[in-house]
């Protein structure tokens, strides 16, 4: 069996649970391929294309006045500024492989393109559950924030997709209290939980009963965390409840916030330890960067910036509570590369806790996915890092984003065979590990690992 073959996990993303609950029809090619993706409307938005062109209304992030096909249209006349980038490489993958239309997209052929597809959706086979089918996707992780009922999660729970489509827990919305809102998130919480949210213990006991419910109804696995920094912390209890009465009072400053979040990073390792979710950071994101833009249609439109990131202090207080607990896991993502072979790689390579996850966002491309390997592999190995995960929205883009990671794995090993720092054996392995073993191990699923088919010298 070829490594493209294997069967795909997607341990990580950003797919509506809805999709797989409900089965039904996606709308039409633009909602489908165009208006989810921010990697499409911050490269439109930069070449003088506004949000209204592209069907967005002003003052409602979630509203569209679509006329699909004139949006498709203008896309396709635009289509050439994504020539040489990830998503030029994922939608020709869609179109050709998915929607078998060999021709290239153009605005000449964008009327053909758009009929074909359309009529596709229109079929069974192109429901959500029978893509995934197609697509070989053991297992799917859709990502919900703390306060979700998980309604669509529960509805699963009597399909046979209960096993493959599972939720992992966000709590930036409780525990960020530069979240809009926050004190109303946190009666809310204490309204879902029972517990009073304006004590200290109150509080983590009722975050405690919310990763329960994310278990026990959404199989959750994991926990996410969006947080403007790694900085973590470990500061009494009696200045926890300071800090916590200053966030929800509205008088907490940047400082009491960040400290805030730095705590609740640590706290969020320790209930880890104890309920076994695998934990995930995902810091260094000045988000919405583009004010107007963002008071006039939202987040998520494009406008989110890379900072830099300090890991090696910033960790520390987490890292002496809990590092050295072989039960822990805590997964390291970064758009920080500099940060690759100073720091991470010497982490992970360390801490029994630590893995690195795949290169992300602007990261998740062909040569962002060989600086990674080429910085990280002589401090780390690849048994310190977790495979790839496509961490999308874009649904049709998974088994291309798949296909890019392996091929550039395997490019990777691949050179090491020829510099006979590796036998072919031991690539194929790894090759093997990298696809799909991995996460499995990483993200502790419920599957089983994968084989290849047995070679002479393997095992």
């Amino acid at each position: 069996m070829q490594i493209r073959d294997i069967p795909i996990v997607s341990p990580h993303g950003h797919t509506e649970a809805r999709w797989f609950a409900d089965n039904a029809r996606f709308a039409n090619p633009t909602e489908l391929l165009i208006l989810p993706d921010h990697y499409l409307l911050r490269m439109l938005y930069s070449q003088g294309i506004s949000m209204g062109q592209l069907g967005l209304v002003a003052g409602d992030s979630t509203a569209a006045e679509l006329d699909p096909r004139r949006i498709w249209s203008l896309f396709a006349k635009s289509y050439y500024l994504f020539a040489g980038t990830p998503s030029r490489i994922w939608l020709d993958h869609v179109f050709y492989e998915i929607f078998e239309l060999p021709e290239a997209f153009n605005e000449h052929t964008a009327d053909a393109f758009y009929d074909a597809i359309d009529a596709k959706l229109d079929t069974d086979a192109f429901r959500p559950r029978a893509l995934m089918d197609r697509f070989d996707i053991q297992l799917i992780a859709t990502t919900e924030g703390a306060l979700n009922p998980l309604t669509h999660h529960r509805a699963l729970s009597s399909s046979a997709f209960e096993r493959r489509v599972i939720t992992t827990f966000r709590p930036d919305d409780v525990i960020d209290p530069s979240t809009p809102q926050f004190a109303q998130n946190l009666d809310m919480l204490s309204e879902l939980t029972g517990f009073k949210t304006a004590s200290w213990s109150g509080y983590l006991n009722a975050l405690r009963a919310r990763r329960d419910y994310f278990k026990r109804f959404g199989r959750a696995t994991a926990t996410d965390h969006g947080h403007h920094s790694a900085l973590t912390a470990d500061l009494p209890a009696q200045e926890c409840q300071r800090l916590l009465d200053r966030c929800l009072s509205g008088q907490a400053d940047a400082y009491d916030q960040e400290q805030f979040r730095a705590q609740m990073l640590t706290e969020m390792a320790g209930m880890s330890l104890d309920d076994g979710l695998v934990m995930q950071l995902h810091p260094g994101v000045f988000r919405n960067h583009n004010a107007a833009l963002f008071e006039r249609f939202g987040a998520d439109k494009g406008a989110d910036i890379p900072i830099p990131i300090n890991y090696t202090e910033a960790l520390r207080p987490l890292l002496t509570r809990f590092g050295n607990e072989p039960e822990f896991r805590l997964i390291l993502f970064t758009l920080d590369e500099t940060t690759y072979a100073r720091e991470l790689a010497p982490l992970a390579g360390h801490y029994p806790c630590l893995r690195l996850g795949p290169p992300w966002w602007f990261n998740d491309s062909p040569q962002g996915m060989m600086r990674f390997r080429d910085q990280v592999t002589e401090t780390a190995g690849f048994y310190n890092t977790v495979g790839f995960n496509d961490d999308t929205r874009a649904f049709l883009s998974i088994p291309a984003r798949h296909d890019v990671a392996r091929r550039m794995d395997c490019h990777y090993l691949s050179g090491l065979v020829a510099e006979h720092r590796m036998t072919m054996d031991e690539a194929l392995r790894v090759a093997v590990d990298l696809s799909y073993n991995l996460a499995v191990d990483a993200y502790k699923l419920p599957l089983s690992k994968h084989r290849l088919e047995r070679k002479e010298g393997y095992d």
